[in-house]
């Protein structure tokens, strides 16, 4: 993308803003925010990522330390604009112990994926430096519920994929 994500407004608003507001519209709390260095963010503790650029991966990893012992992680991503707090309140709703809830749209499967921090450990030991749950979530596809929600899934890795969703 060229920039820090998080920092990319639409409709006037940050997508780390949006991302923590929907986050405790659905209810969730504490809402921790993996961000920057120097990253101002409202709403959410806040845990800093020294190193961004080692990946996605890296920052899960700092999620799932702060969530401690938390017994469930919701993890959404900023760069999803299509994501609403009824998606996120329906798969932390439908999450179990020892299972995984993951959002499932029209188009397929998305954000939020819930799970427990040991859990999110797990399919990190798994994950390349840039991925998330994805092999973990195939390799063990027994303890996944898929929740259908409303949303659009579709992230933003590109300047064209921004000016679609800014129109």
């Amino acid at each position: 993308m060229g920039r820090p994500k998080a920092e990319i407004v639409i409709a006037g608003e940050r997508l780390i803003d949006r991302a923590v507001r929907l986050a405790r519209q659905a209810g969730c709390e504490p809402v921790i925010a993996v961000v920057r260095d120097a990253t101002v963010v409202n709403g959410a503790v806040p845990v800093v990522n020294p190193a961004p650029e080692r990946g996605m991966r890296s920052s899960l990893s700092l999620a799932a330390d702060a969530a401690g012992q938390s017994p469930a992680l919701a993890v959404l991503l900023v760069d999803a604009p299509g994501l609403n707090a009824d998606a996120i309140r329906a798969v932390v709703d439908a999450w179990r112990p020892g299972r995984i809830a993951v959002g499932r749209y029209a188009s397929g499967r998305g954000h939020p994926t819930v799970m427990s921090p040991q859990l999110w450990r797990a399919a990190l030991e798994v994950a390349g430096p840039d991925e998330g749950a994805r092999t973990y979530l195939a390799e063990h596809s027994e303890l996944v519920d898929e929740v259908d929600v409303p949303g659009e899934p579709g992230d933003l890795d590109t300047p064209d994929d921004l000016a679609r969703w800014q129109r």
